[in-house]
């Protein structure tokens, strides 16, 4: 069965839901780009065929059919032809870039199949790198790093913005992490690194094939600290009060962390660009430069150690009727505790609607069944409304507030949380960033 763009309704193609899905792609080039029209209202037509794939082929695409809508059609078919990209193309390169390289770049590029590289004579003036597809060219400026993290990916994005509006940024790394490549594609930078993946969204042009998800982890001799567990607790503190001059003595007292703990994360984060230096010697003060990147980069690297969990139920007229009795009644027992998830977020913004399950950390020195206990809660399997967290050091605990009439984690502790929820996390912890932290 052949359908044509143009044919397709503006809506999502029902067989996917079926456990079928539909490849476009050119008919004969087998490449994914294409030079499709648009019409009055944004929608492509023609220039491009569906074909419907086996059922067995069809299935590990279901997912990301369904997240794709038919007003970008264009877009559907380009991330349908990644997902069984080499059947299509067999192998053949799919996109030709030409300019003056790094080295680095060149290693990169060159160990990807889909991507043939010309080099260019020294001396272009920027945009320096042509990229070629079906037919479709774009000129673009290049950026080469080795590893791209979630900061760095944040200062590409910021830069990306300050170009001409005819000028796009693409970027080539020998490893990014998942949340990187998020940053870059919601910012519209294009990406290839070493691992396999390649995102690259040009007027015209998209192509994209998933490779690892993270590179090989590093010697420890170059691994950095990681802004994790009491590192974690020194970036919260730059976060809260980013105006503020920063020694190292400063930070190590308000973390409540070693000196050299607070000297090494201060080193990191200089040379991740997202802290800024004055001053020499014994008067060496840091400030945060950087915000948005430094919450970029601790939410990617943060973890909470040894971290485990109850489920319980207590009867409540509402969410929150629940939220307000739990805190007091723990308060009331001397257990510190922190509510989190959508039941912290309801009481600082209006677009938490519903509150499924209450969520709250409580003080690893007593024990959760106790805690449970303490608040009037019920240990359950099934049909839970609560649930008691903890983790070493207490560490979710730090830096929490009396948010109305319950004890609340900290607004990046609420932010960090709301974006591991399965559900709706990541949506409510976007709107939790652009109207309540503001950054």
């Amino acid at each position: 069965m052949t359908l044509r763009a143009s044919e397709l309704a503006p809506k999502e193609y029902p067989a996917a839901e079926e456990g079928e899905g539909l490849l476009l792609a050119p008919r004969e080039e087998g490449i994914a780009s294409t030079g499709a029209p648009k019409t009055s209202g944004g929608k492509y037509e023609g220039g491009i065929v569906g074909h419907l794939v086996p059922r067995s082929q069809a299935s590990r695409l279901a997912t990301g059919i369904r997240r794709w809508r038919w007003h970008s059609v264009l877009s559907l078919c380009m991330f349908i032809v990644c997902g069984i990209f080499t059947i299509t193309v067999n192998k053949e390169s799919v996109v030709n870039i030409e300019g003056v390289f790094e080295k680095e770049a060149l290693r990169v590029l060159h160990d990807i199949p889909e991507v043939s590289v010309v080099e260019a004579p020294s001396g272009r003036r920027r945009p320096d790198v042509v990229v070629r597809a079906g037919g479709v060219t774009c000129l673009v400026e290049l950026k080469t790093q080795p590893h791209t993290n979630a900061a760095a990916a944040r200062q590409l994005a910021e830069h990306a913005r300050q170009l001409a509006e005819d000028t796009w940024l693409l970027l080539v790394a020998r490893t990014t992490t998942a949340e990187a490549r998020q940053i870059l594609e919601d910012a519209g930078v294009a990406v290839i690194d070493g691992l396999g993946n390649m995102n690259v969204q040009l007027p015209g042009m998209f192509l994209r094939t998933e490779g690892q998800r993270e590179g090989p982890p590093r010697h420890a001799a170059q691994t950095p600290v990681r802004l994790t567990g009491k590192a974690g607790v020194a970036v919260q503190a730059l976060l809260l009060a980013p105006e503020r001059l920063w020694g190292v003595h400063d930070l190590a007292d308000e973390a409540g962390v070693s000196v050299g703990l607070a000297h090494r994360v201060l080193d990191r984060l200089e040379r991740e660009n997202v802290v800024a230096a004055e001053g020499v010697g014994p008067k060496r003060v840091r400030r945060v430069s950087g915000r948005t990147a430094l919450l970029d980069l601790w939410a990617e690297e943060m973890r909470d150690r040894g971290a485990k969990q109850i489920r319980a139920f207590r009867l409540a007229r509402d969410p929150r009727t629940l939220t307000a009795a739990l805190s007091h009644a723990l308060t009331d027992a001397g257990v510190e505790h922190a509510v989190t998830g959508a039941a912290a977020a309801a009481a600082l913004a209006p677009f938490v609607t519903a509150i499924p399950v209450m969520e709250l950390w409580v003080s690893e020195t007593v024990a959760l069944q106790e805690a449970a206990l303490a608040a009037g809660a019920e240990v359950v399997e099934e049909g839970h409304n609560v649930v008691f967290a903890q983790a070493r050091d207490d560490v979710p605990l730090v830096y929490r507030r009396k948010v109305d009439d319950f004890w609340s984690v900290n607004l990046f502790r609420l932010f960090y949380d709301l974006r591991r929820d399965p559900r709706r996390g990541r949506e409510q912890a976007q709107r939790l960033r652009e109207e309540v932290i503001g950054f």
